[in-house]
């Protein structure tokens, strides 16, 4: 390895460890808590330094969200995966969805909640961010060519569902109902449709 290489993959090391330490800490103690003085102690390397890589918190904020979209994005994988059927699918990758909000709400509200300079639904969305909506449009069953239209429904309903959950709006304990609900809108069972619907509604999305 070069010495070059070397001072390459230092930094990559370096930038990595930043992204990580901002990440903990806005979990441990909320975003507020994140600062280049706070993040220079925990990564023991010196204020100039960490702006050598990034050029302050909302770059920060901006590279942990890029991150977490990778991350949403191989769990609603997996979710979708381990199920044959597309009702199972758009519940396991809804549940997946859900789960991860309540796991990683700093990640979240990262992603999802803060001004962030990331481009959503354009040429320059990032893969990330791409490849995770795209596994909404992968459960959603034929669109009638509006899939991505009904994609950003079911997202909306989701986040919905987790912001107003988090936020304490509504109870946390009924949160599987109100998943059930917007699977059987979008992805019904055709056993829970009245008669004389259940052959017009197989996997046809309103």
């Amino acid at each position: 390895m070069s010495s070059t290489e070397g001072r390459e993959r230092e930094r990559a090391q370096r930038h990595q460890l930043i992204i990580t330490a901002a990440r903990e800490l806005a979990e441990a103690e909320g975003w507020e808590a994140v600062t280049t003085r706070r993040l220079a102690e925990r990564v023991e390397y010196s204020q100039p330094v960490l702006y050598s890589h990034f050029k302050g918190k909302d770059a920060m904020v901006r590279a942990v969200a890029i991150e977490g979209f990778d991350d949403l994005a191989a769990r609603l994988r997996r979710a979708r995966l381990a199920e044959t059927s597309p009702g199972e699918a758009l519940r396991a990758v809804s549940r997946a969805y859900l789960e991860f909000a309540v796991a990683r709400p700093a990640l979240y509200e990262a992603m999802f909640v803060m001004p962030i300079d990331v481009p959503f639904a354009s040429q320059d969305t990032p893969p990330a961010l791409r490849a995770a909506f795209d596994e909404l449009v992968a459960v959603i069953g034929p669109g009638g060519g509006r899939d991505e239209l009904y994609a950003e429904v079911i997202w909306s309903a989701l986040h919905g569902l987790a912001v107003l959950a988090h936020g304490r709006r509504m109870p946390a304990e009924r949160q599987q109902e109100r998943l059930e609900i917007l699977v059987q809108h979008f992805a019904p069972d055709p056993a829970d449709l009245p008669q004389g619907r259940a052959s017009s509604a197989q996997m046809t999305l309103p």
